[in-house]
């Protein structure tokens, strides 16, 4: 089932690109306004050393904003859940932080960071924590409680009703906001490179607007494109490993949809 999914998209978006195709050539649309498929996979193969490059720092910067902001949501997530205290201080403040556009606070990173790598990571950071941390609030606020009740009544202390209860039911919520967070990261790591970066594919966008490369820019995006599918790919294939029986529950509800 799944393999035909993946073959069924793929087809739809050649048949997309097929017909990109044809309209561009067919209404006689100037290449710097909106160049062929054809033109966008030349320019990817005139220049695969710096396409390849470049998508490489922006993988890197994805992947280590990504990481920190994982393994810090789902920690202040659960912290959220079993601490009231923490609750009330930390809870509006993530709030208030999620509700900030994150394109005026690049500058201001740049300020205070410099440039280099920090001010992307913490880009990266900020963008991916918040769907991270809401999931794993959910998830952890949905556990049923019959079954803390259970391990309680045989005598499992807190740490067992976490580890053996809460959080393996919490975890296709985490999921989730993984699936989530990792699309926002490759969002936020190319307004931090439009920014503060002179490598990466954000940047690569930059140099092409500024030289009316059009074609340039959509060969970057194309390579965007397949960083945020392939991650978004990954984070469902390490589901299907971690919690299987959660992929086979949503299968088998749109199964029987």
């Amino acid at each position: 089932m799944e393999t035909r999914n993946i073959g069924l998209g793929l087809a739809i978006l050649a048949a997309l690109g097929v017909v990109w195709e044809i309209l561009v050539r067919t209404l006689n649309i100037a290449s710097f306004l909106l160049p062929p498929p054809s033109a966008v996979i030349r320019e990817l193969l005139s220049r695969p050393e710096l396409y390849w490059n470049n998508f490489l720092v922006t993988l890197g910067g994805v992947a280590a904003g990504f990481a920190i902001a994982a393994v810090a949501g789902v920690l202040i997530g659960i912290m959220l859940v079993y601490s009231k205290t923490l609750r009330a201080l930390l809870y509006p403040i993530i709030v208030v932080a999620q509700t900030a556009p994150k394109i005026a606070i690049a500058p201001l990173l740049i300020v205070w960071l410099g440039y280099g790598i920090m001010p992307k990571l913490v880009m990266v950071v900020s963008v991916a924590f918040f769907p991270i941390v809401m999931s794993t609030v959910a998830g952890l606020s949905a556990v049923e409680k019959d079954l803390l009740d259970l391990v309680r009544m045989l005598r499992g202390g807190a740490i067992q009703q976490f580890v053996k209860v809460a959080f393996p039911q919490a975890m296709p919520f985490i999921f989730s906001g993984l699936k989530v967070a990792v699309t926002l990261a490759v969002i936020g790591e190319i307004v931090a490179e439009f920014v503060a970066g002179n490598t990466g594919l954000g940047n690569a966008i930059v140099v092409a607007n500024s030289e009316l490369n059009v074609a340039m820019s959509f060969a970057a995006l194309l390579l965007l494109c397949a960083m945020g599918l392939g991650l978004f790919g990954l984070m469902e294939l390490i589901e299907r490993l971690v919690v299987p029986w959660s992929v086979e529950d949503q299968e088998g509800l749109f199964e029987s949809a």
